[in-house]
């Protein structure tokens, strides 16, 4: 729960524009909740709580996978990509936080000072298997 009240907090003091709040995606039986942002916007704390370096040129993205009917957090498989306008794709590792009934997957990663990304997120958990695709472009602060 520290994890998203940071960003919920950096949202309300408007920090992040409303293309950067988090957004949400219904994808079969899961609602897929997911944020890309600059890491500087977290809290030295939090930053240091979950072992990610803060910077103007780092990314977090942060996944939440809840079941759409009882709204309870996933335990899934997560990988992905985010590939900028050239077509270079960056491999995104995603480690999982668990903090009490929430689950979290995040990965970070660098970027230049504005650059529009591509992520594709494959969520898997059994035989249900869905890509999450979306566009969101990082700004240096």
């Amino acid at each position: 729960m520290k994890l998203l009240k940071a960003l919920c907090f950096a949202w309300l003091l408007g920090a992040l524009t409303p293309a950067q709040a988090e957004q949400m995606k219904q994808l079969g039986d899961w609602d897929v909740h997911y944020i890309a942002l600059t890491s500087s916007f977290l809290t030295p704390e939090v930053a240091r709580a979950y072992g990610i370096q803060r910077s103007k040129y780092s990314a977090l993205v942060n996944i939440s996978v809840l079941d759409s009917a009882t709204k309870e957090a996933q335990k899934v498989l997560v990988t992905g990509s985010a590939t900028d306008l050239m077509g270079r794709a960056k491999p995104l590792e995603f480690k999982e936080i668990n903090e009490g009934k929430a689950i979290y997957y995040i990965a970070t990663m660098g970027f230049r000072y504005e650059e529009d990304m591509r992520f594709e997120i494959n969520i898997s958990n059994g035989n249900q298997r869905q890509t999450l695709r979306f566009n969101q472009k990082l700004y240096a602060e």
